[in-house]
């Protein structure tokens, strides 16, 4: 936007944009090591006790022997995009202008596929840096139908991870989210409203509805991600892929009776190729 050997002096151009020149000049500094550690534990701890804030995540640190105050945790969980869960007034904020949607599972049997898909981010640890990872899940079945890596928390993935769901395996009847603002956009709700999904949102104190996808995170994790340092958003891509397939067809599940997703998805006799 700033054209620093233009014919306009950047003071000028600044004027014009309404811009502080010093944000021109700033550079973000990446996140230390020191961070990234006790950002990683962080995740461990949110995934061990969701209902856990800042102060009381600070807490447990200090007594591991972590000299850290409960507003650095706090700016963390925000670099990291996660949050305590509890009954609050608002689960996530949308984007300033974005529509919201009704809550539509309120006393919903879900009880086929592709009735109802979910979909949420997580915050992604690698061996230096981190990434964001959004899944979307089919919740009759616990199938993981696409995902998408992205080292930045913005829409394009999640998009991206929606179009791939959809042309592989057609249309869900409701598709469900939080309100964060990635799912809010227009250029995620658009590709559902096109379809004539019904789009559903978390509403107040809807705290439980992302239970499952929450479940998934605890076992992709822990299962693999917790075990490999990924050294890239690339090589987190190639291993992901590899977890996913393993996950949907020959993980067994003790909510599915002891099926995997795959079979629950495509039916006990029916097969991936044949469906």
């Amino acid at each position: 936007m700033i054209e620093r050997k233009g014919e306009l002096s950047i003071i000028h151009q600044c004027e014009l944009l309404g811009l502080c020149r010093s944000s021109l000049y700033y550079r973000p500094q990446p996140v230390s090591a020191a961070d990234l550690a006790l950002m990683r534990r962080i995740d461990e701890l949110h995934l061990a006790h969701p209902f856990l804030g800042a102060r009381k995540l600070a807490y447990m640190l200090t007594r591991a022997g972590v000299a850290v105050g409960r507003r650095h945790v706090g700016s963390l969980m925000r670099l990291m995009g996660i949050e305590a869960i509890y009954r609050k007034k608002r689960t996530s904020l949308p984007g300033k202008g974005h529509s919201i949607y009704p809550y539509l599972l309120r006393d919903v049997a879900i009880e086929r596929p592709n009735q109802v898909w979910a979909a949420d981010i997580t915050y992604l640890p690698m061996a230096k840096g981190f990434a964001y990872l959004v899944a979307i899940l089919d919740l009759y079945s616990r199938k993981v139908l696409s995902f998408r890596v992205s080292n930045a928390l913005a829409t394009e993935f999640c998009v991206e991870a929606l179009e791939q769901a959809l042309r592989r395996y057609g249309a869900p009847e409701i598709f469900n989210t939080d309100q964060g603002s990635q799912f809010t956009d227009e250029d995620f709700t658009a590709p559902l409203a096109n379809q004539k999904i019904r789009i559903s949102m978390d509403g107040k104190g809807r705290w439980i509805d992302n239970v499952f996808v929450e479940r998934l995170w605890k076992s992709v994790k822990y299962e693999h991600v917790y075990l490999h340092a990924y050294e890239s958003v690339a090589e987190a891509r190639q291993q992901l892929t590899s977890y996913f397939t393993f996950y949907n067809s020959h993980r067994p599940h003790s909510s599915l009776g002891g099926m995997t997703p795959d079979t629950a998805y495509f039916g006990k006799w029916a097969t991936r190729s044949a469906a």
